[in-house]
C-alpha cells in the first residue's frame, strides 16, 4: 500500500516537473504579449483619485481572472472540436484592439477637450466620475480579454504536441501567472506616489529616503504618460501581429521591412477601416432616430 502511494507521489511529482518545463517555454514564447498586457493595462488602471486605484485594479484582476476562468477551457474545447474557430476569434478580437488604439490616436490629434462649466452641480460631477470609472473597468476588462486569447492560444500552441494533461496544467499556469504577474506590477506602478509620499515623511526632508521618494512622486506622471503611449503602440502592434500571423495573404507582406513595423503598419490600417465602418454605422443609425 505505501509502495503504491510512493508510486503515485513520483508520478505527481514527475507530472509537476513535465508542467514546469513546458510552462517556462510557453511563458517565454508570450513574453512579448506580457509586456504588452502590462503597458495596456498599466495605462487603463490609472488616472483615478488614489482612493479609487486599488479598488479600481482589483475590479480589472477580478475581470481578468474571469476572462481566463471562460477562455482556458474553451480554448481546449475548440482545439479538439474545431481549431479554426480560434483564428476567426483572434482576428475579431485584433480588430477590435486596432480599432480602440486608432481610435486613441485620432483623439489624440483631433479631440478638442471642452471647457469645464462652473455651474455644474457637484452631484452630477460624481456621478459622471463614477460612470467614467465603470466605462474605463470595462474597456480594461475588455481589452483583457482580447489580449488573454493571444496569450492562452500562443502559450497551448507550444504544448500541442504534448498529452492533454500537460496541455490543461500548462495552459492553466500561464494564464495564473499572467494575470497575477501583469496587475501586481501594475499594482506597484500605481502606488509609486505613495510610495514616495511615505518616504518623504520619514526622511525629514533630507537623506537618501527623501530623494527616492521624491524621485517616486516626480516619476509617477511621467510613467503614466509613457504608458499611455506604450500602451496605444502596443494595441495597434498586437493588432497588427494578428492578423499578420493568422491571416494568409499578410503573411511574409513588405518582407524587406522589420517585421514589428509591419504589423504596426497593418494595425493602424485596420484600426482605419474598423474606425471608418463604426462610424459610418453611428451616423446612419443617428440618422435613422431623427
Amino acid at each position: 500500500m505505501a509502495s503504491g502511494i510512493f508510486a503515485v507521489l513520483d508520478d505527481i511529482a514527475a507530472l509537476m516537473d513535465d508542467v514546469a518545463v513546458a510552462a517556462k517555454v510557453a511563458t517565454k514564447k508570450t513574453a512579448g504579449i506580457l509586456g504588452d498586457d502590462l503597458a495596456v493595462n498599466a495605462e487603463k488602471a490609472t488616472g483615478f483619485l488614489a482612493s479609487r486605484e486599488i479598488p479600481v485594479l482589483w475590479a480589472i484582476t477580478k475581470g481578468s481572472f474571469i476572462n481566463k476562468l471562460i477562455i482556458v477551457p474553451l480554448a481546449l474545447v475548440l482545439n479538439v472540436f474545431y481549431p479554426p474557430a480560434i483564428v476567426v476569434i483572434l482576428v475579431i478580437g485584433g480588430a477590435y484592439l486596432a480599432y480602440e488604439g486608432v481610435e486613441k490616436i485620432i483623439e489624440y490629434f483631433f479631440h478638442k477637450p471642452h471647457p469645464a462649466h462652473a455651474d455644474v452641480p457637484a452631484v452630477e460631477v460624481v456621478k459622471d466620475d463614477a460612470a467614467a470609472e465603470k466605462a474605463k473597468i470595462k474597456s480594461a476588462v475588455m481589452t483583457d480579454f482580447i489580449l488573454s486569447v493571444e496569450i492562452v492560444i500562443i502559450a497551448l500552441g507550444s504544448v500541442m504536441a504534448e498529452p492533454m494533461t500537460i496541455q490543461i496544467l500548462t495552459v492553466s499556469v500561464v494564464a495564473i501567472v499572467a494575470t497575477v504577474g501583469v496587475y501586481g506590477i501594475v499594482a506597484l506602478i500605481v502606488r509609486m506616489d505613495d510610495a514616495g509620499y511615505r518616504l518623504i515623511k520619514n526622511s525629514g526632508d533630507k537623506g537618501f529616503r527623501f530623494s527616492v521618494g521624491n524621485f517616486l512622486v516626480k516619476a509617477l506622471p511621467v510613467v503614466i504618460k509613457g504608458l499611455s503611449v506604450v500602451g496605444t503602440i502596443a494595441l495597434v502592434l498586437v493588432a497588427g501581429g494578428i492578423f499578420v500571423h493568422n491571416i494568409d495573404f499578410l503573411h511574409g507582406i513588405f518582407p524587406a521591412l522589420p517585421g514589428m513595423l509591419v504589423e504596426f503598419g497593418v494595425g493602424i490600417v485596420a484600426g482605419l477601416v474598423v474606425f471608418v465602418v463604426v462610424f459610418l454605422v453611428k451616423s446612419v443609425i443617428s440618422l435613422a432616430r431623427k
